[in-house]
């Protein structure tokens, strides 16, 4: 067993690694209990308001179909401005478009996150508009 060490304010702190360990361990066991993995990284840990749901259902009823490919399977609203970046535009309905998270294509991964969940794509609703167009093009050529 080994020491970590830091140093935080001007103050040296020590502690074993074997305690950081379990630290982390029941950080990440706490996390689980009320977010997924997926939520977690989408939100970066921070706790969603409660008027959330509510907004979230109201939209995709609205809103049932991506914007990019037209599914209506695994549907989810995805924030222009990422949560995690400006929580006040969480309940922003001008900040949200619907994106699919389907097995075999995720749009929102893809489109909306660049393949990341730390990213994020400012030009979601143009680029949207581009592909869905470019799908339904490639739809009468096969």
């Amino acid at each position: 067993m080994h020491t970590v060490s830091w140093t935080m304010h001007g103050q040296r702190f020590y502690i074993q690694s074997l305690t950081l360990h379990i630290i982390n361990s029941m950080f990440f066991e706490l996390i689980n209990r009320f977010l997924s993995r997926d939520e977690y990284l989408k939100t970066l840990g921070l706790p969603r308001s409660s008027e959330w749901r509510v907004v979230r259902e109201k939209w995709l009823k609205d809103h049932p179909q991506c914007a990019v490919c037209g599914s209506t399977k695994d549907v989810v609203p995805h924030h222009i401005v990422p949560f995690h970046v400006d929580p006040s535009l969480e309940l922003d309905l001008n900040n949200l478009i619907t994106l699919c998270e389907t097995k075999s294509f995720n749009c929102h991964l893809f489109f909306g996150h660049f393949k990341h969940w730390t990213r994020s794509n400012p030009n979601i609703k143009i680029d949207a508009e581009y592909w869905k167009s470019r799908l339904k093009e490639n739809e009468h050529n096969f």
